[in-house]
């Protein structure tokens, strides 16, 4: 139906617009609208459907009128965009041909690329562009490592202020010192550690000073002796051992050792400098009027009566004496106690074995001079040394004592130092037998002879094992005392 009644009704179409406008049987709207058509009535097409169509028309009208002026701006750019795509087409097209023709070269420089900055491959530009980013990685390592050499100085200035008490900051200076020297051994070949390491060696050696006149102090006490001591072991290692020092394990420590607490006291006895300097002024008026009375000129006016200032000034420097070089060698016994427990016969390598007097046979290698070239300990030579000081001074002071009394109680005062010492192996008391017999008084029939002056030491001894015999009986016999009273206290429980 719809194929003839579309035939009818083409002649009644609108001439006025083309055939191309003309729509065909086949469109669907106007299949639809033929099969629409067909089911209606008569009075219908007469009537109902012209009115129908005028509404449509009119809705359709008002419907592009009201698109017109909501969208007319994007239309009219839409018709100007559409008509520079005769234009823009045919340059899209060149450009495309040419970016066509340019992949090849791209490719290649890619190829190129990729061959000159593959990792398999050494190039400069690379590792300088992985050593920025390994030093970006690393830049707050690098800052703490570049602050060592710093907080090492600080460590060291602040313990260098608060003295040999200061414990941690020297241990602190010590820990980072070992933390640079770890790191200078692992990355041996850097510049910038090595610079590092320079800076802290150069610190270190003022810790090492620092150290050295901690142990000059007045007052140390054997623990901070001992700290002091292994800190210089960490700091200075060439201390320990030393070709000149073989066979004594404290190596040069124990003569620096020594050496500060010598300095230390003498500094300590040149604080009696104003009593010496008055013995002093008694030594030059007794040899004055000594001369005086060997020239003939002998009279009861140039006789000595003085030594008051002497005697003074000996007793003050016996006492400080005898606390000081007391305290030096039993605080060395106590940090360096292997070597103290070596005997003499091992100190001087004698070849002479304890029990049997038969000489044992050196080793081939050892010639005399590598023999004697080895010093012995420090502590062998020192009491000697400390003993010359003492009989020095007395031997310039002790002439200017007339007094009996008084020289038998310096000579007494001499033996008690002795003693002190001799507890730890230095006892001098024999040297007594070297001092100068008393001097003459500047008359010629003196109440004492020559030869009792020259005894006056044996009575001192004699007087001195008499109290010390003495007071050993006292402590034996308190100690008995106390034994039976335990052992009576125990009968009863048995």
């Amino acid at each position: 139906m719809a194929d003839p009644l579309y035939e009818l009704l083409v002649p009644y179409l609108d001439q006025r617009s083309t055939s191309e406008s003309i729509p065909t049987s086949t469109d669907r709207t106007t299949t639809q609208y033929l099969s629409h058509l067909s089911t209606l009535p008569l009075s219908s097409l007469t009537i109902q459907e012209p009115q129908s169509l005028a509404q449509s028309a009119h809705s359709t009208l008002l419907s592009i009128q009201s698109l017109s002026s909501r969208s007319h701006a994007a239309v009219i750019a839409s018709s100007d965009h559409f008509a520079s795509l005769q234009n823009t087409l045919p340059r899209l097209a060149e450009e495309a041909q040419e970016l066509q023709n340019d992949i090849p070269k791209l490719d290649g420089r890619v190829a190129d690329f990729s061959t000159t900055y593959s990792r398999s491959i050494e190039n400069e530009m690379l590792d300088r562009r992985k050593q920025a980013l390994l030093l970006e990685r690393n830049a707050d390592r690098l800052s703490d490592i570049l602050d060592l050499p710093t907080l090492l100085s600080s460590a060291i200035s602040s313990s260098a202020a608060q003295g040999a008490s200061s414990v941690t900051n020297y241990a602190t200076a010590l820990d980072l010192y070992s933390h640079i020297k770890r790191l200078h051994l692992l990355y041996s070949d850097s510049t910038l550690i090595g610079s590092i390491y320079a800076q802290t060696n150069s610190a270190m050696q003022d810790l090492t000073s620092h150290l050295i006149l901690s142990l000059r102090g007045q007052n140390i006490k054997l623990a901070a002796g001992m700290r002091t001591i292994g800190w210089l072991r960490r700091v200075a290692p060439e201390f320990e051992v030393n070709d000149h020092v073989a066979g004594n394990q404290e190596g040069l420590l124990g003569y620096l050792f020594l050496t500060c607490r010598l300095s230390t006291l003498l500094a300590t006895l040149s604080a009696l400098e104003p009593l010496r300097q008055l013995a002093d002024q008694e030594t030059e008026t007794r040899l004055r009027k000594a001369s005086t009375s060997t020239n003939g000129e002998k009279s009861n006016s140039s006789a000595w009566h003085g030594g008051q200032q002497s005697e003074r000034y000996l007793k003050r420097y016996i006492e400080i004496f005898r606390e000081q070089s007391f305290a030096i060698v039993s605080m060395y016994r106590s940090i360096f106690p292997s070597t103290t427990d070596t005997s003499m016969a091992e100190e001087m390598k004698l070849p002479f074995k304890s029990t049997e007097l038969k000489t044992t046979a050196l080793p081939k290698s050892t010639s005399e001079q590598e023999k004697w070239k080895a010093l012995p300990s420090a502590l062998s030579t020192f009491p000697a040394h400390l003993s010359d000081l003492l009989f020095d001074t007395l031997r310039q002071y002790l002439p200017n004592v007339l007094d009996r009394t008084s020289r038998e109680s310096l000579l007494t005062q001499v033996l008690y130092c002795a003693g002190s010492l001799g507890r730890l192996g230095g006892d001098f008391s024999l040297m007594l037998t070297m001092l100068d017999p008393e001097p003459d008084n500047g008359l010629d029939d003196s109440e004492e002879s020559g030869d009792s002056t020259a005894r006056e030491w044996v009575e001192v001894m004699k007087k001195h094992r008499e109290l010390a015999g003495r007071l050993e009986a006292l402590a034996s016999g308190v100690g008995s005392m106390g034994k039976a009273g335990g052992s009576l206290r125990m009968k009863p429980q048995q």
